[in-house]
């Protein structure tokens, strides 16, 4: 019975890092949509390190948003270490839990996409990742330069670590938790490269996935900035396939004759 109960269990992460300006809009949708789904998630507003008169501006949105949907709580990290981190700090908080999910607070993605992936994810009993695509239900609305910057990096994640994915790094997915606890131990990456170690390491056990096309509207405030950024992000592709490629070699060696 306890673990048919913990399989049911979905736990949704929005990783924030002094981002209260940002997520008081994107949150009251999101509380809304889950209450009039009469969603049953869990909802954790993971803090990144943001300082306690940041945390405290949370907990006052956390209140407001309760008022409509009651399954909600703010989870503040002690330290400023990035979304990789406080998403996984956040999803060990239910270590049983049947999905994890994370949307960033942005509102890039919608409430009602959002929630519609997690109800995809969990009807087919497959991991769910959103992807940013036209068709003939979605539109994805991007500048030229966060166009280019999108598809190099997808191109690199091909290049550097083989992943076949659409789009890894859009801000929105739904993993099965037994799929996430095969590579939990694995991912180590604190920033915005743990999309890409997400699906590296899936890739590398044999994990597979679904991608959805969603809508997608480019909001203000991104966290990558430029050139500097950007480089950031391309040398944790080549930490996580030297990573990749001792942990085959470790393998090997382990193997039966």
């Amino acid at each position: 019975m306890g673990d048919q109960m913990a399989e049911a269990i979905t736990i949704l992460v929005t990783p924030v890092w002094k981002d209260s300006a940002r997520l008081s809009d994107f949150g009251r949708e999101l509380a809304a949509e889950l209450a009039k789904r009469g969603s049953a998630i869990r909802w954790i507003i993971a803090d990144d390190g943001s300082g306690a008169d940041e945390v405290q501006r949370l907990e006052d949105l956390c209140a407001e948003f309760a008022g409509t949907y009651p399954h909600v709580r703010v989870h503040p990290a002690k330290v400023h270490y990035g979304k990789g981190s406080v998403v996984r700090e956040a999803w060990a908080l239910e270590p049983e839990a049947g999905w994890l999910a994370f949307v960033d607070a942005d509102g890039s993605v919608s409430a009602p996409d959002m929630l519609d992936l997690i109800g995809r994810a969990e009807k087919s009993g497959r991991s769910t990742i959103a992807i940013r695509k036209n068709t003939e239900t979605t539109r994805v609305h991007e500048g030229p330069f966060r166009w280019i910057r999108h598809h190099g990096f997808l191109l690199a994640c091909r290049l550097i670590l083989k992943i076949r994915s659409e789009d890894t790094q859009c801000g929105a997915k739904v993993l099965k938790g037994a799929d996430y606890r095969i590579i939990e131990n694995r991912l180590v990456e604190p920033g915005l490269a743990f999309d890409a170690e997400l699906l590296a390491e899936m890739t590398e056990a044999g994990i597979e996935w679904d991608e959805v096309p969603v809508n997608w509207v480019r909001k203000g405030g991104s966290r990558i900035h430029g050139v500097r950024d950007v480089w950031t992000m391309l040398r944790a592709l080549f930490r996580i396939r030297s990573r990749l490629g001792k942990a085959t070699a470790a393998g090997s060696k382990g193997a039966a004759p």
